[in-house]
């Protein structure tokens, strides 16, 4: 095996401090950002300090937003149900932290005995990593909970506005909220990696960032994963209920629906804003690592950082002015309308920000790279970034293709559920995510490929693999208009919530109310309109809740190459020798290509196991507490109960996962470098596509339900029931499964540039036999977290009289294993319940 661990020592001996040995990322140390000028004198580290100023003008927009959302009018019943959803996410986000600080703790030791004992780095620089994980931990989980709150005042805000019958308000207020979340959130993740950059010795930058890297990706993990399980587990259990008892969707009496508005900022908000501040701060030091690894001038190390990150401070600006327009043509347009396409304005922003983002590439590149030895290419760097900020408006448009209640592919489900029932509603939904992933596919690729034909204009005269930072630029351009992306994904859990909050507030049965709201607010309420409205408003979030994860998984898989492409830095020294080991030829690297797609399917698997179990035990719940006579609400203990079985199975369902791609990662890079190179471009390759298919025949599920429900009028009868079931089965789908890949792939890639290291450190000391040996106990320990992401997670079965539900049971596994078989009625069903328990 080539002696890599002195590759890798090679390619930092030149930055690290004397007597640091190897380590990779971790000492690579940043080049001196005062030696830059841009046109006009300005030095580099001045233009960095503005971007300081606009993060804290971003934060500032951000919590302005939020201060109005809090002071705009709202009824006492809508109010009071808003607060009691906002009370169990704090429960929910409160037992997520500690589940974190444990997963922190056990990375934490991985970090100690990687860096301490076998790197051999002092006890400081080990600090710094973990420090600075434990940041990157708190950043996530910071914007998790600003991101709750945000959307909790909007949701009442949004559903009491609607009593006015105008659209205006209705789709006003989720914006607002959104672009608070995405202001917020880029502009703390890039306060972070800024102060990083101009205010720590250059010396630790690597420590930094790669501790910072590895604690975004680690509560991305464990906030996604866990929110999107919690999430539809409840919304199973709340739905089916509809069926169950032909109850209406938000009746309620139906003590699950608190749990599903629960869910929907778990899965919806928390784990999107965890996962997308993750994702441009994994995205940032990718580029940050290709640079100090790729480019061999210091001077054009120094001016690229320079200006990427001066070109994502002028995003956020960007981003804020697209907003402002968009939002002030809207008022124009629609300030008398009684009716409004919802979507119409959300893809104007899209649109919008797009145009404004890539004038402003454009100009920012030419003035920061337009001198000096990058003079004769800006129009390059600045073509890649533009091509990925134009897919962040061109993707959104091919997913509502698939998922829009316009799209021909939602109405095919509903056509073919008309006559076909359940069976024909699930095929039409795979015919359509199946097409979205073949159509977004060839996008990528397209992208990709224009990017790779622009990397070969002069780059190589500057860096090593230029098509790979060209990849990661492409990235870089897909999180441009970062902002109103996280905007526009945020603005379906208002409308999802808004509309619960209507009917949970049970506002028409309040005596006098007609009355009082005019004498109290001036306006008679409007009720039919305002259902309406917000029924169709919550299409519209569907919908471009949809077009953000291609967008997140996109941008995860094209900046994973980059991630890699510092692995194969290290092994090949610089590009110079093992390159044949990169082939199909290698038996290794091909043998690591097959097994990334197991992994894949065993992890989408299991994830929807979670959900399908956890659903189970709420449906039980539910079924024997519900009650429809004689109460006009379900009792908060019965709510708080649900939420509480959703969140055991969310974090048990999570935890098994999450170790078992733990030690996945640890056993594959133990294997072989090359086999573990081959796994990681598997596991983003299959991930890309199986998100696609998977996110989008759940978006049209969805949609298809909202179309016989709005258009159709026809809640309860036969087709609705079909499309709901339809609506069940994409649930884990479009909000578990697909949207879990994203912070998967990266925090495996992203682990596994320290576990590889690890591994070619201890063969090239002669530990063949060790890393052999660990090898095998690393992959024995994957194996009993997948047996058990089964087995552990298994619907058990015991028998029980009638309806009743029988008494806990617990097999020693963790699990409680209380199971009712209410429908086992007859001897032949009590024999096929004892067959099924008895076969465990």
């Amino acid at each position: 095996m080539l002696t890599a661990a002195t590759a890798w020592t090679a390619l930092s001996s030149a930055t690290s401090p004397p007597g640091t040995g190897s380590g990779g990322e971790a000492n690579l140390v940043l080049p001196d950002l005062g030696t830059v000028s841009v046109m006009g004198g300005v030095s580099g580290r001045l233009l960095l300090g503005l971007g300081l100023v606009v993060c804290v003008l971003g934060l500032g927009f951000g919590m302005l937003a939020f201060v109005q959302l809090r002071r705009l009018p709202v009824h006492a019943s809508m109010l009071e149900v808003s607060e009691l959803i906002y009370s169990t996410c704090k429960a929910y986000l409160a037992q997520q932290g500690k589940f974190l600080m444990m997963l922190w703790a056990f990375i934490a030791a991985v970090i100690v005995v990687y860096y301490r004992f076998l790197i051999d780095f002092p006890w400081g620089r080990v600090a710094i990593v973990i420090a600075f994980s434990l940041l990157g931990m708190a950043g996530s989980y910071a914007v998790a909970w600003f991101g709750i709150r945000v959307n909790t005042f909007a949701n009442s805000r949004t559903a009491f506005a609607a009593l006015r019958g105008g659209p205006l308000p209705v789709h006003r207020i989720p914006l607002k909220s959104g672009m608070s979340i995405g202001m917020v959130l880029i502009s703390l993740e890039l306060l972070m990696m800024l102060v990083i950059l101009l205010f720590l010795p250059r010396e630790i930058a690597g420590a930094c960032f790669i501790g910072f890297a590895i604690g975004e990706s680690l509560g991305a993990a464990a906030l996604r994963i866990a929110g999107g399980i919690f999430t539809k587990i409840a919304d199973i259990g709340s739905d089916l209920m509809k069926i169950a008892f032909k109850i209406k969707e938000d009746d309620a009496r139906n003590p699950g629906v608190i749990a599903d508005c629960t869910g929907d900022n778990a899965g919806d908000s928390v784990g999107p804003s965890a996962d997308g501040f993750e994702t441009y701060g994994v995205t940032g030091v990718a580029l940050i690592t290709f640079v100090l690894l790729g480019v061999h001038d210091p001077i054009v190390q120094a001016t690229l950082l320079v200006w990427m990150f001066a070109l994502r401070a002028v995003m956020i600006v960007a981003s804020a002015v697209a907003y402002l327009v968009n939002d002030a043509w809207v008022r124009r347009q629609y300030r008398t309308a009684t009716r409004m396409n919802f979507e119409t304005p959300l893809s104007s922003l899209v649109w919008i920000t797009s145009g404004i983002c890539i004038a402003a590439t454009y100009a920012t590149t030419y003035l920061v790279l337009g001198t000096g030895p990058t003079a004769s290419h800006w129009w390059v760097f600045a073509t890649i970034v533009a091509c990925g900020t134009l897919a962040g408006a061109v993707i959104p448009e091919l997913v509502k293709a698939f998922t829009s209640t316009g799209s021909r592919h939602v109405r095919e489900v509903v056509m073919s559920s008309r006559e076909g029932g359940p069976s024909l509603n699930i095929l039409s939904g795979l015919v359509a995510g199946n097409f979205s992933a073949y159509w977004l596919g060839v996008t990528i690729v397209g992208l990709m490929g224009g990017a790779y034909l622009l990397s070969g204009v002069g780059l190589s005269a500057l860096m090593l693999a230029p098509a790979v930072f060209a990849f990661g630029l492409l990235a870089f351009g897909f999180l441009g208009m970062g902002p109103v992306t996280i905007a526009v994904d945020s603005y379906g859990p208002v409308t999802d919530n808004a509309q619960s909050v209507y009917e949970l507030s049970m506002i028409e049965e309040i005596d006098g109310i007609e009355t009082e709201l005019a004498q109290d607010d001036g306006f008679t309420p409007q009720w039919d309109r305002a259902k309406t409205m917000l029924e169709e408003n919550d299409g519209a979030g569907n919908t471009f809740k949809a077009t953000a994860k291609p967008v997140l998984i996109g941008t995860a898989v094209v900046g994973a190459t980059t991630m890699i492409f510092s692995i194969i830095m290290g092994l090949t020294d610089g590009l110079t020798t093992g390159l044949q080991n990169l082939s199909l030829l290698h038996p290794p690297f091909l043998l690591g290509l097959v097994m990334g797609g197991a992994v894949i399917f065993w992890f989408t698997g299991a994830s929807i196991q979670a959900v399908t179990t956890g659903a189970y035990r709420a449906v039980e719940f539910i079924r024997t507490s519900i009650r429809l006579d004689g109460v006009t609400r379900a009792s908060e203990a019965d709510s708080r109960r649900v939420v509480e079985i959703c969140t055991q199975y969310a974090q048990q369902g999570m935890l098994t996962m999450f170790l078992g791609v733990f030690f996945a990662t640890l056993a594959f890079a133990f294997v072989e470098p090359y086999f573990f190179i081959g796994y990681l471009i598997s596991i983003a390759i299959f991930g890309l596509y199986q998100a696609f298919f998977m996110a989008n025949a759940g978006g049209a599920w969805d949609n298809a339900k909202k179309i016989v429900e709005i258009d159709l009028h026809a809640k309860g009868t036969a087709l609705h029931e079909a499309t709901i079931i339809g609506d069940t089965v994409g649930d884990p789908y479009k909000d578990t499964s697909s949207v879990a890949l994203n912070p998967v792939i990266k925090f495996t890639t992203l682990f596994g540039l320290l576990a590889v290291q690890l591994s070619v450190q201890l063969v090239d000391d002669g530990k063949h036999t060790l890393v052999a040996w660990l090898a095998a106990i690393f992959f024995l320990a994957s194996l009993v977290f997948v047996y058990r992401s089964f087995y552990s997670m298994r619907i058990q079965s015991t028998l029980s009289d009638g309806d009743a539900p029988a008494e806990p049971r617990d097999d020693g596994d963790g699990t409680p294993d209380v199971v009712s078989v209410p429908h086992a009625t007859t001897m032949d069903d009590h024999r096929l319940v004892e067959t099924i328990a008895g076969d465990r």
